[in-house]
């Protein structure tokens, strides 16, 4: 049996939806893999797998970065505030992982669902628009 990650029938899937996906659906796509490494992160700290919050809030730290380094803050009234929870966000997860602090991963995970939510209302809302 074959096991290459490029025989996968959902590595394929994943490939397709990411590369046809529009803006908004990329952005989405983005939270929500970020909300599943927190929760992840979360999951592995109160199991006391610690390279496994490590993993997870490393990427969930990444994702973040990128969301930050793409947004145009000269481009709309509330991008700066985006700015500053993007950046309070990267700061949380960093200091959630050096400390190991569940409750810091908790708040976290809650303004990370929060803004995941609302992103793909903004996204659902633009596309019944278009």
């Amino acid at each position: 049996m074959n096991t290459s990650p490029f025989n996968d029938p959902r590595n394929a899937y994943l490939n397709a939806a990411v590369t046809t996906a529009g803006p908004a659906q990329l952005l989405v796509m983005l939270c929500e893999r970020l909300v599943l490494d927190v929760q992840r992160a979360l999951d592995a700290l109160r199991a006391g797998a610690y390279d496994q919050t490590n993993r997870h809030l490393v990427h969930a730290q990444d994702i973040v970065v990128e969301l930050r380094s793409t947004l145009r803050v000269d481009s709309w009234e509330g991008a700066p505030t985006l700015a500053a929870i993007y950046d309070f966000l990267h700061l949380s997860l960093v200091r959630a992982n050096v400390t190991k602090d569940a409750a810091l991963c908790e708040k976290s995970l809650a303004i990370i669902t929060d803004l995941c939510l609302t992103w793909r209302e903004a996204a659902e809302a633009s596309a019944r628009v278009a």
